[in-house]
């Protein structure tokens, strides 16, 4: 059988791994597909740059429209990123009636519901594994191997760069701005690393991860998102203190009321397994009701751990190009016509324990006004850390772990604290999650 025809928008480091797999591989890619799979065709911006791939027998251009309109592709791979060109450029090759795979995370929980119903009507594919978590083959997991499942709660690490910096500021003690630069020179952030550190990066894949959990819209302008930047060394050590990990999380829950959807830094129990991924690694916890708690951990980025979920979709996409449509895993798990209407909880109605910090002045009554503002709104209080001030000051870390409380009651107890004049500056506040499996 004719091996099946790739047009690849984009040369860089995704790429140009992805050549390198599907060349290496070749043999066991055929023997799982029931054939061939090559890229015959490629566009980049720059054609004499240095690639970590041979393109020897690939056609290249700098114009991504001769790899979309050229009539023998029977498959656009997207790894140009962003949500502009190239949400152009993947409707163009639906509407020619050509399969898409992408690792775009930005223009899937974006665009993909437009994206999703577009294939839909022309009858083909849009495979997106490489979108979330690398390497991890996540969403295959929750779309199709716990398929049987009602998905409770997920809970993910899923960016490596934030990983990598509280990692160092635990390990070494370092602070945020020190390991943030370490990050830019090793290339694991970007100059600008304003999607990986206030969790914007993150805040795309977990829409994702959402919506094939729950069988939801995407929905990422519903996603509440915090970053790690007001993150201390000292807020780190406090943590591990009290048995904790300061990770940063996303987080999506299935409740009576609706959807929580959150990015956020989280203090996670020690003793638990996702507490101690480490470095720039990703892992994903997902909970449900038939086969209990599953933990999915690797590589969250990298040429060939991100190639390695390219080649997956392209395999599948192999596999059905002859199948029924009408048969095809749906796109987003649940069937087009079965999405769910449940709303996106505001994250004022979201339930959880806390982490707070303060600097007090160092005299009686102080302790005992902050508790009484918490005990009005009934947050019960779990541990109390008072470190000493150091020499010359008169003000003191107060540290607090409460119980489970609403979002709304813990936003009224802060306001009423900072407006103390005992305490000086602003309140830090990390919210927890025991992840109890």
């Amino acid at each position: 059988m004719e091996p099946v025809k790739a047009g690849l928008l984009g040369l860089g480091t995704v790429g140009g791994g992805t050549v390198n797999v599907l060349r290496r591989n070749a043999e066991e890619i055929e023997r799982r597909a029931g054939r061939g799979i090559r890229i015959t065709h490629a566009a980049a911006r720059d054609l004499d740059k240095p690639r970590i791939c041979d393109t020897t027998g690939i056609t290249l251009t700098t114009d991504p429209q001769d790899v979309v309109s050229n009539p023998d592709i029977q498959i656009v791979i997207e790894l140009i990123g962003g949500d502009g060109l190239a949400k152009d450029l993947v409707m163009q090759a639906i509407e020619q009636g050509k399969h898409v795979v992408t690792a775009n995370k930005a223009l899937i929980a974006k665009h993909g519901n437009e994206i999703f119903a577009a294939a839909q009507k022309k009858g083909v594919m849009v495979a997106f594994e490489a979108a979330v978590a690398g390497g991890i083959p996540i969403i295959k997991a929750i779309r199709e191997g716990l398929a049987g499942n009602q998905i409770q709660w997920l809970a993910g690490i899923i960016n490596g760069t934030g990983n990598f910096i509280l990692t160092e500021m635990r390990d070494k003690g370092r602070e945020f701005e020190d390991v943030l630069k370490e990050a830019q020179e090793l290339g694991y952030a970007e100059a600008d690393p304003t999607f990986d550190v206030e969790g914007i990066d993150a805040a795309h894949k977990l829409t994702i991860l959402s919506s094939i959990a729950f069988g939801i819209p995407l929905q990422f302008e519903a996603t509440y998102t915090e970053g790690i930047s007001n993150i201390t060394r000292e807020d780190v050590a406090y943590a591990e203190e009290l048995g904790y990990r300061i990770k940063h999380l996303g987080l999506t829950r299935r409740t009576d009321k609706g959807v929580e959807l959150r990015v956020h830094p989280t203090l996670i129990p020690e003793r638990r397994l996702i507490a101690n991924v480490d470095g720039v690694m990703n892992a994903v916890l997902v909970m449900g009701d038939a086969v209990g708690p599953t933990l999915y951990y690797g590589a969250g980025a990298g040429d060939e751990p991100t190639a390695s979920a390219v080649v997956a979709d392209l395999v599948d996409v192999a596999r059905v190009l002859t199948s029924d449509p009408e048969n095809r895993v749906p796109h987003l798990a649940f069937q087009p016509d079965a999405i769910s209407d449940l709303p996106i909880l505001d994250m004022e109605a979201v339930e959880t324990a806390y982490y707070l910090r303060m600097q007090a002045e160092d005299k009686p009554g102080v302790l005992a006004e902050v508790t009484r503002i918490l005990g009005d709104r009934d947050i019960s209080i779990e541990a109390i850390i008072q470190k000493e001030p150091t020499e010359g000051s008169d003000k003191a870390n107060v540290i607090l772990l409460t119980h489970v409380v609403r979002e709304s009651k813990m936003n009224e107890a802060i306001e009423k604290i900072e407006a103390m004049k005992s305490i000086h500056g602003d309140v830090t506040r990390i919210r927890v999650e025991s992840l109890k499996a």
